[in-house]
């Protein structure tokens, strides 16, 4: 009697104890954001941190750390999965090595443009997606545009893949995306992304790629006057909570930071848009000529043999390919 009186006792005192730990953590969050001020993402992060505190009634406060001032992507991604850091606004792209799931956004025309893609993420592939970024203390709660890739040149137009024969192309370090222009009949060429322009100009590189805002904002379009709107990758970022810093809050609290990331994503979306548009008009005026591709479907084709060897590699993830390749 003496000794289940003693236990329950401890016990109690355990959860009381445990509890305070809790929520003393959830009172006061800190996030990660490596953007400067004046980018979308900047001010979306910003948003989120106001609504999470209004609408929890100040029970969970979030302390945004813009600039990368507490470590580079990788570093962060690190510390949120420990809860050293309790949220942050990351790419799906370095996330990819962590989270095998997180790989499919990488893949060259995986979608066929920006809504597709965000509704694969609303779907059972993103429901996949999110599932096992969150078994790796990365729980996704809000999904953020950052545009799409597309090529540019100076050679002409690219309208099918047959444009693309013969034409060295810098490309992010990832074989996916070497394998990407291969296919084509190019050359994929990985480059520091600072050594770009020069390479343009000088003829190092016959193209490169980038989203529109990217372009625009480092002076590409000065050296490359034919922009074609393959939207090749389109990459998501996420804000992402720790997940068990996330699931400690009760229902409540857990539904408010929640419908506070939704909102944040979709004024997220709105800023990002109207750079892109702004960017698009800049270029535009410039002399840059901007072409749409009416039919992709030549380009995914093409992707053939750079699918097969990735499915041979990775033979788990053919039928998540599948379901966003499948979704209409």
């Amino acid at each position: 009697m003496t000794f289940n009186l003693k236990t329950s006792l401890y016990a109690t005192a355990t959860a009381v104890a445990l509890a305070a730990t809790s929520a003393s953590a959830a009172d006061n969050w800190r996030a990660w954001n490596v953007h400067q001020e004046g980018h979308p993402n900047y001010a979306a992060m910003d948003m989120f941190a106001e609504l999470v505190e209004a609408r929890t009634g100040g029970e969970v406060s979030i302390e945004v750390f813009h600039g990368g001032v507490l470590g580079s992507q990788p570093d962060a991604l690190e510390q949120v999965q420990l809860g050293a850091i309790d949220a942050g606004n990351f790419n799906l792209g370095p996330i990819g090595p962590i989270v095998k799931e997180a790989n499919l956004v990488s893949l060259p025309f995986i979608f066929r443009d920006v809504p597709h893609m965000f509704r694969v993420l609303d779907g059972d592939a993103g429901d996949a997606i999110s599932g096992a970024m969150s078994e790796a203390g990365l729980l996704p709660i809000g999904w953020f545009d950052a545009g799409a890739r597309s090529f540019y040149n100076n050679t002409g137009p690219i309208n099918s893949p047959d444009d693309v024969s013969g034409m060295k192309i810098r490309v992010m370090n990832n074989d996916l995306f070497t394998g990407m222009v291969n296919a084509m009949g190019g050359n994929g060429t990985p480059m520091a992304f600072a050594e770009v322009y020069q390479a343009l100009s000088t003829g190092v590189v016959d193209g490169a790629e980038n989203n529109l805002p990217s372009f625009e904002s480092v002076g590409h379009f000065e050296v490359a006057g034919y922009y074609s709107l393959s939207e090749h990758l389109i990459i998501p970022e996420c804000i992402c909570v720790n997940t068990a810093k996330f699931e400690a809050l009760s229902d409540d609290m857990q539904a408010a930071v929640r419908s506070a990331a939704e909102d944040a994503s979709t004024f997220q979306h709105a800023l990002w848009a109207q750079q892109t548009e702004a960017s698009r008009t800049a270029v535009a005026a410039a002399g840059v000529k901007i072409n749409s591709i009416a039919d992709k479907g030549p380009f995914q084709a093409a992707m053939a043999p750079v699918y097969a060897d990735y499915i041979a590699a990775n033979p788990d993830m053919e039928a998540l390919i599948v379901a966003a390749q499948e979704t209409e």
